[in-house]
């Protein structure tokens, strides 16, 4: 989404509200926990940063030391708005980007599907070694092609993961997963409801291709909370789940 300057501001106007952001932040912030407790002095680094919501969010829990980079110039305008200290930089030129520095805790979310495998290499091996010993790697990520809609479009997304493809490239890379779930397999039946009836509004013609909008809007409060609500309960309910259209990992260097 590096040229997409509407859909950065849409999502900077949302994204401290929606409920899928929302979900995911605390879904990343459940993983730093879970692996070193309370401690809020972590090197954490968001490598596509986007708007900066989850940059802000984790200040908000108490993380100090905290870094970003994005691609987009908007998107960095808009962390900046949020007052975070993030440079532009294309994720291609990772490997040369202060080479010296590492990190507890890694956080690559919605950024790889814009990439093609031999570019997922390279970006994948360049996260690895900045890992500190014992850290960990963070990734969200859209799932399962018949998801495959305007939204992608939108946003300029090339593919849709599941987690064999992260079980091949974590391989190649000597990374391992330690923990995924697909979500949220609750709502998938109303998202591929919507997904499919997109997709045929494309092929039929009766939507532009050309400017499609994503589906990163603020729905009614009252629908806001009940989505947050569902998606909150199945996790509580089915930490890992079978199916749903996003992909969330944590991954660590291989033994």
């Amino acid at each position: 989404m590096i040229d997409k300057p509407d859909e950065h501001r849409r999502m900077f106007a949302v994204e401290e509200q929606l409920w899928w952001y929302r979900q995911l932040h605390k879904q990343v912030i459940r993983r730093i926990q879970a692996r070193f407790g309370q401690q809020q002095d972590l090197a954490i680094f968001d490598a596509g940063c986007g708007t900066g919501g989850l940059l802000h969010r984790l200040r908000q829990h108490g993380f100090t030391n905290l870094a970003g980079v994005d691609g987009s110039a908007e998107g960095v305008a808009c962390c900046r708005e949020r007052g975070l200290i993030v440079n532009q930089l294309d994720l291609n030129d990772l490997a040369s980007y202060m080479p010296e520095s590492t990190f507890d805790v890694i956080i690559c979310n919605d950024v790889l599907c814009y990439f093609n495998d031999p570019e997922l290499r390279t970006l994948l091996t360049a996260l690895r070694v900045r890992l500190k010993p014992g850290g960990i790697l963070i990734s969200n990520n859209n799932a399962f092609s018949v998801f495959w809609g305007q939204h992608d479009l939108a946003v300029g997304s090339l593919r849709r993961f599941v987690r064999s493809d992260f079980e091949r490239l974590s391989q190649e890379v000597s990374l391992q997963i330690n923990f995924s779930t697909y979500w949220s397999l609750a709502l998938s039946p109303l998202i591929l409801f919507v997904r499919q009836w997109q997709a045929l509004q494309l092929r039929m013609g009766w939507r532009s291709a050309g400017e499609p909008g994503s589906d990163v809007y603020l729905p009614h409060p009252l629908v806001n909370r009940m989505l947050y609500g569902i998606v909150s309960a199945e996790q509580s309910l089915l930490p890992s789940a079978p199916f749903g259209s996003s992909l969330f990992l944590e991954l660590e260097q291989k033994r």
